[in-house]
């Protein structure tokens, strides 16, 4: 096989979700499977206790001068991005401003600043002073990231639900590869707010318990928010966006096909795309919704494209589900896992279920806690994100070592 884009660089990773701030204090917790930084929220669905993955560290302000994006989605994605502004200033004084891009991802922005501005106006007839279109724009994500980093290259919001993540990376790939941008800003951040608790809720898909992917016992995903941001370049080594599969299958507004025919095509397409078989994957991290239809799709799919062997997992019991951001959350953990890797084996984030399988599923080689897998001299991984409407979009990470 050949690969039909050159691989880019994700040079740098900051992070924060339930998990912790910055990849150093999130490793340690992802192998471990750490499930106790989750919390019970009663406020955001009436009459309803949710187990929510909640960043719940103190996040920076936003700068004076860029107050009219002041809304806590920024104020997340600024606790991920000032992780990495030194390489990122290192990457502007190289090519210059008009040469860094951004791309970013979300679902909800300022949703959640919003409501609570809209409550506000209920109870006294007017708006918070504060209060500003911008924080609820799709587009400000960007706007704002461009600003506070001073950048002057492309800079655009993907909103493809939970897929929106995955695809920023994948855009930023594509304006390398198009020679649009020497370095590209790019991750996504998705906040916790009553919209989407709500929706997933009246669709009857939010577990009353920890959210228990694969198992025969399912009963639906836990909500979580997170940001996470990396800075891509044309450098070789460390870990490569080696590919990229993208498909939309348009099944229905809210629900895969159920014979996983989206799922599939991007999985075929993203190992099309960096010119490596099925057996070259040394993980995969499953979309892992925990919903009854999802898993359902997904489990199939990874059957019959990587077979029963590769090792799997889904995070989403230890960080929820963080819809938009998910994507980029769920590339970081696979960044963590390449960026330990030193050519011997792979330490790889356990799948958190009761055990109990669905004798309906395919039979998938789920992550125990402490596996690690052998790897060689070329670690790849592989990682699923599929949105609603049929938004799917599959990524392969690798990493070379001597």
């Amino acid at each position: 096989m050949t690969r039909t884009v050159q691989p880019c660089r994700l040079s740098a990773l900051g992070m924060v979700s339930a998990l912790g701030t910055g990849p150093a204090e999130t490793w340690p917790r992802l192998i471990a499977g750490d499930t106790s930084r989750l919390v019970r929220r009663a406020d955001l669905v009436p009459e309803q206790e949710l187990i929510i993955g909640m960043c719940a560290e103190p996040l920076p302000p936003v700068p004076e001068g860029l107050r009219e994006f002041d809304c806590r989605n920024n104020r997340l994605l600024l606790a991920a991005l000032d992780q990495i502004v030194q390489p990122i200033v290192g990457a502007i004084a190289r090519y210059g401003r008009a040469r860094v891009a951004v791309v970013a991802g979300t679902s909800t922005a300022g949703v959640a600043d919003a409501e609570e501005a809209i409550r506000h106006q209920v109870r006294t007839g007017n708006l918070p002073e504060r209060f500003r279109y911008a924080q609820l724009e799709f587009g400000g994500t960007s706007d704002f990231i461009a600003a506070y980093l001073g950048t002057t290259g492309p800079a655009y919001t993907l909103s493809t639900a939970c897929s929106s993540g995955a695809r920023a990376l994948a855009s930023a790939r594509s304006l390398l590869a198009m020679g649009m941008a020497d370095a590209v800003v790019c991750g996504a951040a998705d906040t916790l707010c009553g919209v989407t608790a709500n929706g997933f809720s009246s669709l009857g898909v939010v577990a009353p318990e920890l959210t228990n992917p694969c198992s025969a016992n399912r009963r639906g995903l836990t909500l979580g928010e997170a940001a996470a941001f990396f800075l891509v370049t044309r450098e070789e080594g460390g870990v490569q966006l080696s590919g990229v599969g993208e498909s939309s299958e348009a099944h229905h507004m809210s629900s895969p096909d159920p014979e996983g025919s989206g799922a599939r095509a991007a999985m075929q397409a993203a190992l099309a795309d960096a010119g490596v078989s099925a057996a070259d994957i040394a993980y995969l991290n499953l979309h892992g919704t925990g919903t009854s239809i999802n898993d359902a799709m997904e489990s199939r799919a990874v059957s019959e494209v990587l077979g029963p062997s590769v090792p799997v997992s889904s995070t989403k019991s230890l960080v929820g589900h963080t819809l938009g951001a998910a994507g980029a959350i769920e590339a970081a953990f696979c960044w963590q896992v390449l960026d330990a890797f030193d050519g011997g084996e792979l330490a790889l984030p356990p799948h958190r279920w009761d055990g109990v399988p669905d004798p309906d599923l395919p039979a998938l080689d789920l992550v125990e806690p402490g596996r690690r897998v052998a790897a060689g001299k070329v670690a790849r991984v592989m990682t699923n994100s599929f949105g609603f409407g049929g938004n799917n979009c599959t990524l392969i990470l690798e990493r070379r070592v001597a």
